[in-house]
């Protein structure tokens, strides 16, 4: 990517503008800032938990009790599990980026861990009363949780977001990779069971597209907060341009392992069936959707970065992607509290 080197005219005005941004707009825009976030997580929020009851019916389906709430708690489980993941890696591209200021963002890290942790908690006291939402504390029988694989999934995940937050709150924040990292293969493993065929297949293409999707999300999240503190300049745009460029390879593998995926689940000649008449099938069609107005929003980002007379124009498409895929994975969420289509 080449850059035209302002002039001292257009570099003034730029100035200006910016000044004018900071000194008369910061209240307006931090309250549109403060509006927008509320509305995604009431969207966030109502997706999973109002999602089960809609996508079922008229389906003759039925979801297993407590749909919407390990909907939502499956959602915040991966929302808390993208914020640090992308911080990790937007990280380690800064590093690479010529000239970059050494300040960065504060890290929500130990936040999204301490939410993973709750998450986690709540999805785990779910398994040990046999997959029921408990009525009391009496009703958790957590020295069963060692006696299942579900059970000793969960307690993986507890345990990996608690390490997770305090590696966040360490002199070495890097050394939480690994517990996220386990984060993500108990989730793979769980969204398989040993009675699946092929799970391990399965559970692999779940990883890749976890983790793909987490450092999209994430890293697109920490890449706009970093462009916030550094302003305008050289670095923002080649910091902006590198996430670009990983970027589209990961949507490449989300692509090819969502697609297989779901002739795993949906066999080709039922596939445009299930889309329509079954909940999972219509939740799976929403994300897709979604994720190619995702697509569609990046596009216009890169052709922005790489043409605009200010490359850095490239933020507003990308603050409108990062907020779909806020709901893209609200969508995700509500996915795994559906009951698994039927192969035909």
């Amino acid at each position: 990517m080449t850059l035209m080197r302002p002039t001292p005219e257009t570099a003034d005005a730029r100035g200006r503008a910016r000044h004018a941004r900071r000194s008369g707009g910061t209240g307006s825009t931090g309250v549109g800032g403060a509006v927008a976030v509320l509305v995604l997580v009431t969207l966030g929020a109502l997706i999973p938990l109002l999602g089960p009851s809609a996508a079922l019916h008229g389906t003759g389906e039925s979801a297993a009790p407590g749909a919407g709430g390990i909907g939502l708690l499956r959602t915040v489980l991966f929302a808390a599990l993208s914020v640090p993941l992308g911080e990790l890696f937007v990280h380690r591209l800064a590093r690479s980026v010529p000239g970059a200021p050494a300040e960065r963002p504060h890290s929500w890290a130990a936040w999204a861990a301490g939410a993973g942790f709750l998450a986690a908690l709540g999805l785990a006291s779910v398994v040990a009363t046999g997959n029921l939402v408990p009525d009391s504390p009496g009703q958790i029988d957590v020295g069963g949780l060692y006696a299942s694989r579900d059970g000793k999934l969960a307690l993986l995940e507890v345990n990996a977001f608690a390490l997770a937050g305090l590696c966040a709150l360490s002199r070495r924040p890097g050394t939480q990779v690994w517990p996220l990292a386990a984060v993500a293969v108990a989730e793979a493993l769980r969204a398989h069971p040993t009675t699946e065929h092929s799970p391990l297949l399965g559970s692999g293409l779940t990883l890749v597209h976890v983790v793909c999707a987490s450092l999209w999300a994430g890293g697109l999240l920490y890449a706009l907060r970093t462009l916030r503190r550094w302003g305008a300049g050289r670095a923002g745009v080649a910091l902006l341009g590198r996430y670009a460029r990983v970027a589209a390879v990961l949507l490449a593998a989300l692509t090819a392992t969502g697609l297989v995926s779901t002739l795993r689940r949906m066999p080709p000649e039922t596939v445009l069936e299930q889309l329509t008449t079954t909940a999972y099938g219509r939740a799976l069609l929403a994300k897709v959707l979604l994720v190619a107005v995702v697509a569609a929003l990046a596009l216009w980002a890169r052709i922005r970065l790489s043409r605009a007379a200010d490359p850095l124009t490239a933020c507003a498409p990308a603050r409108a992607e990062v907020a779909v895929l806020a709901v893209v994975v609200a969508v995700s969420g509500l996915l795994t509290a559906l009951p698994v289509p039927i192969r035909w």
